[in-house]
């Protein structure tokens, strides 16, 4: 049984605590996106190459460290990780503010970088004890919740970010960025510690002389991803995805930033937050339609076909979305394609949550997230490189494809699994015959 949104929302509270936290610090995150981007837009002439590295100074480190992160989160606490990479991060975010010139541009990548690192430490504490807080019955439930929330805060946060640099400066939305850190410190400092972690973990901890030393630890989380046949096709799926869903940092801001803010007269900072606004709402309905549609795979026994189909099809509408004559246009296919792969993304994280044990779960968690970051960021550097031979609009069309491709993925190795399992059945008939 699958708890519903209000139930796990009214009962739970160190979850609610957990949620709140991440509310308060996605939001500053995206005002410090948008803000951050039309700074270095500012002052570097809107050159793509800058705006590229710093795409890849936000992706970049945080798929780098996350497999140390995801050990680190299994070894110590995962409560504490959380609060001190937000207390660290409140100053980083302030570093923005002495960014004035093209000189300055080192500060604005160097804090990037650092609360990218600090981020994929906070994110692999959190992923790694959503579970524990949420149970079975309210993982479903709670990741949902997660990572609707999340896109929310796209929307609203990227929005509000372009409203805030337009009217009243870029120092505002780093200055909000900095106390949404502060405040997701206090939150996080309510939940207590036995609520991030089983009691088998908890015990395998305080045994300190049974545990085995870091790098063996490290090992052990790649060891079990290529293994496990289900943890690998979720990487890979998710690699695939990610060689073309990086170049949406550069499609919204070409598009939206440069083509329609000549074509139709746009704000740049406005335009750019409008096609986020889109996506991070389409993400959001779609994270909030997944307990309905769970129910409805369960019955049906479809899982499998559905997350296939739904990404190919969210690609296919992205990739139109990118021969449309106008912004609000793309914005519309950019919110259908968000929508049907947030109901996918709900369904596969919930089916992969529950695969993993809790004392690996963050290892492998942050293993795939980080390979899919690294192929997200190079994505990103290499669609801002393409972007001086190709139009915005052929962009938007190859991210698409490529990240449909991902669907296609998925339908095999899955044909792979379901043969070896008929292979296993057959030899087992052979075994009892004989």
């Amino acid at each position: 049984m699958n708890l519903t949104y209000s139930q796990l929302l009214k009962n739970n509270r160190n979850f609610r605590n957990l949620l709140w936290g991440q509310f308060v610090s996605e939001m500053g995150n995206w005002f410090n996106f948008i803000a951050g981007l039309g700074l270095v837009r500012v002052v570097s002439d809107a050159s793509p190459m800058a705006a590229g590295v710093l795409f890849l100074a936000r992706l970049l480190p945080f798929a780098l460290f996350s497999p140390i992160a995801g050990t680190f989160v299994d070894r110590f606490s995962r409560r504490q990780v959380m609060i001190w990479s937000d207390i660290v991060r409140v100053f980083v975010a302030l570093a923005f503010l002495l960014v004035t010139s093209a000189d300055d541009l080192w500060i604005a990548y160097a804090a990037t970088v650092m609360l990218s690192t600090f981020g994929a430490f906070f994110e692999g504490a959190k992923n790694a004890a959503t579970p524990n807080m949420t149970g079975k019955d309210g993982l479903l439930a709670g990741t949902a919740l997660m990572f609707s929330t999340r896109f929310l805060l796209m929307a609203i946060g990227s929005a509000l970010g372009g409203f805030a640099a337009f009217y009243f400066g870029y120092k505002i939305a780093f200055i909000i960025n900095a106390a949404s850190f502060a405040a997701s410190a206090f939150s996080v400092w309510l939940i207590p510690e036995e609520a991030t972690r089983d009691d088998e973990t908890a015990v395998r901890m305080k045994d300190k002389a049974e545990r085995e030393s870091f790098f063996t630890e490290l090992k052990e989380g790649f060891r079990y991803t290529v293994q496990n046949h289900f943890a690998l096709t979720i990487l890979i799926m998710n690699v695939i995805w990610a060689t073309g869903g990086g170049a949406i940092n550069v499609v919204f801001e070409r598009m939206g930033g440069v083509y329609y803010a000549e074509k139709e007269s746009w704000n740049p900072d406005l335009a750019v937050g409008i096609l986020w606004f889109a996506s991070g709402l389409g993400l959001f309905i779609g994270m909030l339609l997944a307990h309905r549609t769970e129910a409805i795979l369960e019955r049906r026994n479809s899982r499998v076909s559905f997350i296939g189909w739904a990404l190919i099809i969210h690609g296919i509408l992205f990739s139109v979305g990118g021969i449309m004559p106008s912004l609000w246009l793309l914005a519309v296919f950019c919110f259908i394609s968000r929508a049907i792969v947030g109901v996918e993304y709900a369904v596969q994280e919930t089916m992969f949550q529950r695969s993993l044990p809790d004392y690996i779960r963050g290892r492998i968690s942050t293993l795939d997230r980080g390979a899919e970051m690294t192929i997200f960021s190079l994505s990103s550097y290499f669609a801002s490189l393409a972007i001086y031979g190709i139009s915005p609009q052929t962009l938007t069309i190859i991210s698409g494809i490529l990240s449909a491709s991902a669907g296609v993925v998925w339908f095999m190795r899955e044909k792979g699994r379901r043969g070896e399992k008929e292979k296993g059945r057959k030899g087992d008939g052979l075994l009892s015959e004989a």
